[in-house]
């Protein structure tokens, strides 16, 4: 015998309600249905699964684990349906990708218009997180792919590169420091800075950088988002350290320069982050390949 949906199902069902009774009139059975289907359970497992009192029941140590794999597999077929559905409405695939602003703000768009040229039916559910939540959203099965920086601890997950930016210092026009082609971070430390917020992979970067040199960063504003960064700065309410194609847009105004930060940390590579690769849809696969050509 093999275990089989709809006894998986109702374990769930009895694992949630604590009670058999409940269960069976949640699942509209009768209770000997749903205690057969149990006892079916625990005959396979070789272990039993509820510890079982007066008004109700509660899992064993084996029943936690098969609640456990029984609602990763109700969500899986969750995803097939939805992705089936999609197939008879005429969307041939689903991708969810969550990533940084960094990636976002650059190269994913472009990327992704080229992509949906040559694959016009698939459907793209793209959301912004910073590179943490990126990264736990891909673990858990809420995002196909992530893409983050390189700095952010991956946490077992199979990565690969995507592309490379270039961090650069952007000050006001009338700053002490725009004539400059060049700057060293150590010089950057003794100005006030418009940061990004708390969570963000630059956030992080900078703080580790000001560390080693035993100079604290001082954060005038935290804001989200590069576009009002870039107007704050222009504002003459700090400097920024910002990607490079992220700035360029904003130095056409003659409000803000943009110098090169004379750091090797300064180029940075972002990653793609997926769970398992050949585990995967084809149409994820597909994407994956085309970002990393």
């Amino acid at each position: 015998m093999r275990y089989d949906l709809t006894s998986l199902e109702l374990f769930a069902s009895v694992a949630e309600e604590k009670n058999l009774t409940k269960a069976a009139r949640r699942k509209h059975l009768a209770v000997s249905a749903v205690s057969k289907r149990i006892a079916e359970l625990e005959s396979l497992a070789g272990s039993p699964l509820l510890v079982r009192y007066a008004r109700g029941v509660d899992l064993t140590p084996a029943g936690q684990s098969l609640l456990h794999y029984a609602r990763q597999m109700q969500h899986t077929l969750s995803l097939m349906q939805e992705e089936l559905a999609g197939y008879a409405a005429g969307v041939k695939g689903h991708v969810r990708i969550h990533a940084i602003t960094s990636a976002l703000a650059q190269f994913l768009p472009g990327d992704i218009e080229r992509f949906a040229t040559d694959y016009p039916q698939i459907k793209f559910d793209i959301e912004e997180r910073v590179g943490s939540a990126v990264v736990g959203a891909v673990a858990d099965g809420h995002a196909d792919l992530g893409i983050f920086a390189e700095q952010t601890p991956s946490h077992g997950l199979q990565v690969f590169p995507y592309r490379q930016d270039e961090l650069v210092a952007v000050v006001p026009a009338t700053h002490a420091l725009a004539r400059r082609q060049k700057v060293r971070f150590d010089t950057l430390l003794d100005y006030e800075f418009v940061g990004p917020h708390l969570d963000s992979s630059v956030h992080a970067l900078l703080t580790a950088q000001a560390k080693q040199r035993g100079k604290p960063l001082r954060p005038r504003i935290r804001i989200s988002g590069f576009d009002c960064m870039c107007k704050l700065v222009a504002a003459q309410m700090g400097i920024a350290v910002l990607p490079r194609a992220v700035a360029t847009p904003y130095l056409r105004g003659g409000k803000l320069r943009a110098l090169t930060l004379a750091e090797p940390w300064a180029t940075r590579t972002l990653m793609i982050g997926v769970r398992q690769l050949e585990t995967l849809p084809p149409t994820v696969r597909s994407l994956i390949g085309y970002l990393r050509g």
